[in-house]
Protein backbone atom coordinates (compact mmCIF):
# COMPACT_ATOMS: atom_id res chain seq x y z
CA UNK A 1 0.00 0.00 0.00
CA UNK A 2 1.36 3.43 -0.94
CA UNK A 3 2.04 6.17 1.61
CA UNK A 4 -0.77 8.26 0.12
CA UNK A 5 -3.23 5.40 0.57
CA UNK A 6 -2.07 4.79 4.16
CA UNK A 7 -2.27 8.49 5.00
CA UNK A 8 -5.74 8.76 3.50
CA UNK A 9 -6.99 5.75 5.48
CA UNK A 10 -5.59 7.16 8.72
CA UNK A 11 -7.27 10.49 7.95
CA UNK A 12 -10.65 8.82 7.37
CA UNK A 13 -10.20 6.80 10.57
CA UNK A 14 -9.33 9.96 12.53
CA UNK A 15 -12.35 11.85 11.20
CA UNK A 16 -14.62 8.90 11.99
CA UNK A 17 -13.32 8.85 15.56
CA UNK A 18 -13.88 12.61 15.89
CA UNK A 19 -17.45 12.08 14.69
CA UNK A 20 -18.05 9.55 17.47
CA UNK A 21 -16.46 11.93 19.97
CA UNK A 22 -19.07 14.54 19.03
CA UNK A 23 -21.81 11.91 19.36
CA UNK A 24 -20.73 10.96 22.88
CA UNK A 25 -20.48 14.60 23.99
CA UNK A 26 -23.92 15.42 22.60
CA UNK A 27 -25.49 12.36 24.21
CA UNK A 28 -23.86 12.99 27.60
CA UNK A 29 -24.87 16.68 27.60
CA UNK A 30 -28.51 15.66 27.22
CA UNK A 31 -28.32 14.11 30.70
CA UNK A 32 -25.64 16.03 32.61
CA UNK A 33 -24.89 19.80 32.59
CA UNK A 34 -22.68 20.77 29.65
CA UNK A 35 -20.12 22.42 31.94
CA UNK A 36 -19.78 19.21 33.95
CA UNK A 37 -19.40 17.17 30.75
CA UNK A 38 -16.64 19.47 29.48
CA UNK A 39 -14.84 19.38 32.85
CA UNK A 40 -14.91 15.57 32.90
CA UNK A 41 -13.80 15.48 29.27
CA UNK A 42 -10.92 17.82 30.13
CA UNK A 43 -9.86 15.74 33.14
CA UNK A 44 -9.88 12.49 31.17
CA UNK A 45 -8.00 13.94 28.21
CA UNK A 46 -5.44 15.66 30.43
CA UNK A 47 -4.69 12.45 32.34
CA UNK A 48 -4.30 10.38 29.17
CA UNK A 49 -2.01 12.90 27.48
CA UNK A 50 0.04 13.30 30.69
CA UNK A 51 0.57 9.53 30.79
CA UNK A 52 1.58 9.56 27.14
CA UNK A 53 4.00 12.44 27.72
CA UNK A 54 5.62 10.70 30.69
CA UNK A 55 5.87 7.42 28.78
CA UNK A 56 7.67 9.20 25.94
CA UNK A 57 9.99 10.96 28.38
CA UNK A 58 8.52 14.40 27.75
CA UNK A 59 8.05 16.94 30.50
CA UNK A 60 4.51 18.07 31.21
CA UNK A 61 5.42 21.62 32.15
CA UNK A 62 7.62 23.70 29.89
CA UNK A 63 8.68 27.35 30.34
CA UNK A 64 7.36 28.00 26.84
CA UNK A 65 3.76 27.56 28.06
CA UNK A 66 4.00 31.12 29.40
CA UNK A 67 4.49 32.46 25.88
CA UNK A 68 1.94 34.59 24.05
CA UNK A 69 1.18 31.99 21.33
CA UNK A 70 0.32 29.38 23.97
CA UNK A 71 -1.97 31.85 25.75
CA UNK A 72 -3.74 32.78 22.52
CA UNK A 73 -4.03 29.11 21.60
CA UNK A 74 -5.58 28.30 24.98
CA UNK A 75 -8.14 31.10 24.68
CA UNK A 76 -9.08 29.99 21.17
CA UNK A 77 -9.27 26.37 22.32
CA UNK A 78 -11.74 27.36 25.04
CA UNK A 79 -13.84 29.42 22.63
CA UNK A 80 -13.86 26.67 20.03
CA UNK A 81 -14.59 23.77 22.38
CA UNK A 82 -17.34 25.47 24.39
CA UNK A 83 -19.01 27.00 21.35
CA UNK A 84 -19.02 23.74 19.40
CA UNK A 85 -20.32 21.87 22.45
CA UNK A 86 -23.15 24.42 22.66
CA UNK A 87 -23.76 24.03 18.93
CA UNK A 88 -24.06 20.23 18.90
CA UNK A 89 -26.20 20.15 22.06
CA UNK A 90 -28.63 22.93 21.07
CA UNK A 91 -28.74 22.40 17.30
CA UNK A 92 -28.36 19.39 15.03
CA UNK A 93 -25.05 17.56 14.85
CA UNK A 94 -25.23 17.55 11.06
CA UNK A 95 -25.58 21.32 10.64
CA UNK A 96 -22.97 22.16 13.32
CA UNK A 97 -20.47 19.74 11.80
CA UNK A 98 -21.16 21.11 8.32
CA UNK A 99 -20.32 24.65 9.40
CA UNK A 100 -17.19 23.43 11.22
CA UNK A 101 -15.82 22.10 7.93
CA UNK A 102 -15.15 25.72 6.94
CA UNK A 103 -12.32 25.87 9.50
CA UNK A 104 -9.51 25.22 6.95
CA UNK A 105 -10.84 28.09 4.83
CA UNK A 106 -10.83 30.43 7.84
CA UNK A 107 -7.30 29.29 8.69
CA UNK A 108 -6.20 30.10 5.15
CA UNK A 109 -7.82 33.52 5.39
CA UNK A 110 -6.10 34.17 8.71
CA UNK A 111 -2.75 32.95 7.37
CA UNK A 112 -3.03 35.41 4.50
CA UNK A 113 -3.83 38.27 6.88
CA UNK A 114 -1.51 37.53 9.81
CA UNK A 115 1.31 35.52 8.23
CA UNK A 116 1.34 37.20 4.81
CA UNK A 117 0.88 33.88 3.03
CA UNK A 118 0.09 34.26 -0.65
CA UNK A 119 -3.34 33.16 -1.81
CA UNK A 120 -4.12 32.93 -5.52
CA UNK A 121 -7.32 34.20 -7.12
CA UNK A 122 -8.79 30.72 -7.53
CA UNK A 123 -8.25 30.00 -3.84
CA UNK A 124 -9.93 33.29 -2.86
CA UNK A 125 -12.90 32.21 -4.98
CA UNK A 126 -12.90 28.84 -3.21
CA UNK A 127 -12.93 30.60 0.19
CA UNK A 128 -15.86 32.79 -0.90
CA UNK A 129 -17.83 29.78 -2.14
CA UNK A 130 -17.16 27.94 1.12
CA UNK A 131 -18.44 30.87 3.17
CA UNK A 132 -21.46 30.97 0.88
CA UNK A 133 -22.10 27.36 1.87
CA UNK A 134 -22.04 28.38 5.54
CA UNK A 135 -24.68 31.05 4.86
CA UNK A 136 -26.91 28.47 3.19
CA UNK A 137 -26.76 26.34 6.34
CA UNK A 138 -27.31 29.24 8.76
CA UNK A 139 -30.10 30.79 6.61
CA UNK A 140 -29.70 34.33 8.03
CA UNK A 141 -32.52 35.81 5.94
CA UNK A 142 -35.11 33.03 6.23
CA UNK A 143 -37.88 32.49 8.76
CA UNK A 144 -36.34 29.24 10.00
CA UNK A 145 -33.07 30.95 10.99
CA UNK A 146 -31.74 29.44 14.23
CA UNK A 147 -29.61 31.92 16.18
CA UNK A 148 -28.05 29.02 18.09
CA UNK A 149 -26.34 27.94 14.87
CA UNK A 150 -24.11 30.99 15.34
CA UNK A 151 -22.33 28.98 18.04
CA UNK A 152 -20.97 26.74 15.28
CA UNK A 153 -19.61 29.80 13.47
CA UNK A 154 -17.95 31.05 16.67
CA UNK A 155 -16.51 27.55 17.15
CA UNK A 156 -15.11 27.63 13.63
CA UNK A 157 -13.41 30.95 14.36
CA UNK A 158 -12.08 29.60 17.66
CA UNK A 159 -10.60 26.44 16.15
CA UNK A 160 -9.13 28.42 13.26
CA UNK A 161 -7.50 30.78 15.77
CA UNK A 162 -6.13 27.78 17.65
CA UNK A 163 -4.60 26.34 14.48
CA UNK A 164 -3.07 29.69 13.54
CA UNK A 165 -1.63 30.17 17.04
CA UNK A 166 -0.17 26.66 16.87
CA UNK A 167 2.00 27.77 13.95
CA UNK A 168 3.63 30.35 16.20
CA UNK A 169 4.21 27.97 19.13
CA UNK A 170 7.84 27.10 19.87
CA UNK A 171 9.02 23.84 18.32
CA UNK A 172 10.32 22.93 21.79
CA UNK A 173 6.74 22.03 22.73
CA UNK A 174 5.63 18.67 21.33
CA UNK A 175 2.20 17.73 19.99
CA UNK A 176 1.64 15.60 23.09
CA UNK A 177 2.33 18.57 25.36
CA UNK A 178 -0.05 20.70 23.32
CA UNK A 179 -2.64 17.97 23.84
CA UNK A 180 -2.12 18.19 27.61
CA UNK A 181 -2.60 21.96 27.62
CA UNK A 182 -5.53 21.80 25.20
CA UNK A 183 -7.50 19.41 27.38
CA UNK A 184 -6.45 21.01 30.67
CA UNK A 185 -8.01 24.39 29.86
CA UNK A 186 -11.38 22.65 29.53
CA UNK A 187 -11.39 21.80 33.24
CA UNK A 188 -11.62 25.36 34.66
CA UNK A 189 -13.76 26.37 31.67
CA UNK A 190 -16.30 23.63 32.41
CA UNK A 191 -16.34 24.51 36.12
CA UNK A 192 -16.86 28.20 35.30
CA UNK A 193 -19.72 27.28 32.96
CA UNK A 194 -21.35 25.25 35.72
CA UNK A 195 -21.04 28.10 38.22
CA UNK A 196 -22.30 30.65 35.69
CA UNK A 197 -25.39 28.57 34.93
CA UNK A 198 -25.92 27.64 38.56
CA UNK A 199 -25.60 23.93 37.80
CA UNK A 200 -24.93 21.35 40.46
CA UNK A 201 -22.90 18.19 39.94
CA UNK A 202 -25.36 15.72 38.43
CA UNK A 203 -23.48 12.46 38.08
CA UNK A 204 -24.99 9.88 35.76
CA UNK A 205 -23.34 6.53 35.13
CA UNK A 206 -24.37 6.19 31.49
CA UNK A 207 -23.41 9.76 30.64
CA UNK A 208 -20.08 9.37 32.44
CA UNK A 209 -19.31 6.29 30.35
CA UNK A 210 -20.18 8.33 27.26
CA UNK A 211 -17.70 11.02 28.34
CA UNK A 212 -15.08 8.30 28.83
CA UNK A 213 -15.89 7.11 25.33
CA UNK A 214 -15.46 10.65 24.01
CA UNK A 215 -12.04 10.94 25.68
CA UNK A 216 -10.90 7.57 24.34
CA UNK A 217 -11.93 8.10 20.73
CA UNK A 218 -10.72 11.72 20.92
CA UNK A 219 -7.20 10.67 21.87
CA UNK A 220 -7.22 7.90 19.25
CA UNK A 221 -8.42 10.40 16.64
CA UNK A 222 -5.67 12.82 17.60
CA UNK A 223 -2.97 10.21 17.08
CA UNK A 224 -4.47 8.94 13.84
CA UNK A 225 -4.60 12.51 12.56
CA UNK A 226 -0.94 13.03 13.46
CA UNK A 227 0.04 9.87 11.58
CA UNK A 228 -2.09 10.87 8.60
CA UNK A 229 -0.49 14.30 8.34
CA UNK A 230 2.98 12.74 8.41
CA UNK A 231 2.23 10.02 5.84
CA UNK A 232 1.86 10.71 2.14
CA UNK A 233 1.40 13.99 0.32
CA UNK A 234 -0.58 16.75 2.05
CA UNK A 235 -2.48 17.58 -1.14
CA UNK A 236 -3.71 13.98 -1.32
CA UNK A 237 -4.33 13.23 2.35
CA UNK A 238 -5.80 16.52 3.64
CA UNK A 239 -9.04 16.54 1.57
CA UNK A 240 -10.09 13.31 3.31
CA UNK A 241 -10.64 15.34 6.50
CA UNK A 242 -14.04 16.17 5.05
CA UNK A 243 -15.09 12.56 5.61
CA UNK A 244 -15.94 13.78 9.13
CA UNK A 245 -19.00 15.46 7.68
CA UNK A 246 -20.28 12.21 6.19
CA UNK A 247 -19.83 10.51 9.57
CA UNK A 248 -21.64 13.37 11.34
CA UNK A 249 -24.53 13.22 8.88
CA UNK A 250 -24.81 9.44 9.30
CA UNK A 251 -24.73 9.67 13.10
CA UNK A 252 -27.17 12.59 13.13
CA UNK A 253 -29.70 10.67 11.03
CA UNK A 254 -29.34 7.21 12.60
CA UNK A 255 -28.70 8.11 16.27
CA UNK A 256 -30.42 11.45 16.82
CA UNK A 257 -33.13 11.23 14.16
CA UNK A 258 -32.01 14.38 12.33
CA UNK A 259 -33.29 15.21 8.86
CA UNK A 260 -31.00 17.75 7.13
CA UNK A 261 -32.93 20.02 4.76
CA UNK A 262 -31.98 20.73 1.16
CA UNK A 263 -30.15 23.99 1.96
CA UNK A 264 -28.03 22.26 4.62
CA UNK A 265 -27.07 19.52 2.19
CA UNK A 266 -26.31 22.05 -0.56
CA UNK A 267 -24.30 24.25 1.81
CA UNK A 268 -22.35 21.25 3.09
CA UNK A 269 -21.55 20.23 -0.47
CA UNK A 270 -20.23 23.71 -1.30
CA UNK A 271 -18.06 23.78 1.83
CA UNK A 272 -16.58 20.35 1.15
CA UNK A 273 -15.94 20.95 -2.55
CA UNK A 274 -14.41 24.40 -2.02
CA UNK A 275 -12.32 23.20 0.91
CA UNK A 276 -11.06 20.14 -0.94
CA UNK A 277 -10.21 22.25 -3.99
CA UNK A 278 -8.41 24.74 -1.75
CA UNK A 279 -6.29 22.04 -0.14
CA UNK A 280 -5.46 20.40 -3.46
CA UNK A 281 -4.38 23.79 -4.87
CA UNK A 282 -2.47 24.69 -1.72
CA UNK A 283 0.82 25.13 -3.57
CA UNK A 284 -0.66 27.71 -5.89
CA UNK A 285 0.63 31.19 -5.05
CA UNK A 286 -0.46 33.30 -7.99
Amino acid sequence: MSDNAKGSLFMVFAMTAFGFEDMFIKAAAEVMPLGFVLALFGIGGTLLFCLMALKMGQGILDPAILSKPIFIRAVCEIIGRISFAFAITHTTLSSASSILQATPLVVALGAAIFFNEKVGLKRWIAISIGFGGVLLIVKPSLNDFDALSLFAIVATLGFAGRDLATRAVSSAISNIQLGVYGFFVLIPSGVFLMLYNGNSVEFDTTASVQVLGAVTVGVVAYHALTIAMRTGEMSVVSPFRYSRLLVALAIGVTVFGERPDLLTILGSTLIVLSGAYFLIKKKETT
